[in-house]
């Protein structure tokens, strides 16, 4: 079984699953089913970190899939990332997580004793060939994660700033972060939506839907391949 957690709705409905039922638990709605015939288990977690937790947890005490997958749209950090093109990531970062008055490093996940949380190299191995695989130009890369949308160049080069990522996101890095506590592999990806930089040529307005489209079409090439 595979779970699979979404930021959105677009990009649920763009999976298109095959014998789908539902079930709600804990006030999470997961869909059960079949892509490229691949079992599923699928969910829209909503926006932030909280609530990706508690759909990750959840799926993960209730579902008890081989590996979680999450995916969604993401501000652009890299040169070359533009909107559309898709960031796999390598692992994620907490960048709002900062116990440094205590001497810790700036993103340390107390506990886990981890700043970069791992993604599964062969997974996003596998991302990456299916994003080829279907024409979209995609990098691999650290991304981070909070609780806060970037939308100005203050928020976009502290970041930067602090973590070499490539893209920046709001729910990544907490299904990570509940994937490596129960020991179960994840991978991530984001398609890119806007300039997180306040650029209104590059909006997340103008491009979210468009792009989590793109994330969709990633996510069923990727099942496809496995």
């Amino acid at each position: 079984m595979i779970g699979i957690i979404t930021a959105m709705e677009k990009e649920m409905q763009a999976l298109a699953i095959e014998n789908a039922r539902t079930e709600t638990v804990g006030g999470i709605r997961f869909v059960r089913g079949t892509v490229a015939g691949k079992e599923v288990a699928a969910a829209v977690c909503g926006v932030g970190k909280v609530f990706a937790a508690m759909c990750a947890q959840t799926m993960a005490l209730h579902i008890k899939p081989d590996f979680i997958i999450n995916c969604g749209v993401a501000g652009g950090l890299a040169d070359d990332l533009k909107v559309f093109d898709i960031a796999i990531g390598t692992g994620a970062v907490q960048y709002d997580m900062d116990t440094t008055p205590l001497g810790d490093p700036l993103g340390l996940i107390s506990g886990l004793n981890l700043v970069q949380l791992p993604c599964d190299p062969s997974l996003t191995a596998t991302l990456s060939e299916a994003a080829d695989a279907i024409g979209l130009h995609a990098r691999k890369g650290l991304l981070a994660t909070g609780d806060r949308f970037c939308a100005s160049k203050q928020d976009k080069e502290y970041i930067t700033g602090h973590f070499p990522a490539i893209a920046c996101e709001m729910e990544g890095g907490a299904v990570a972060q509940v994937c490596a506590a129960n020991r179960i592999p994840c991978c991530l990806f984001r398609a890119i939506s806007d300039s997180a930089d306040g650029d209104a040529s590059v909006s997340y307005e103008a491009f979210a839907t468009e792009a989590a489209k793109n994330a969709g079409r990633l996510m069923t090439a990727f099942l496809q391949k496995l």
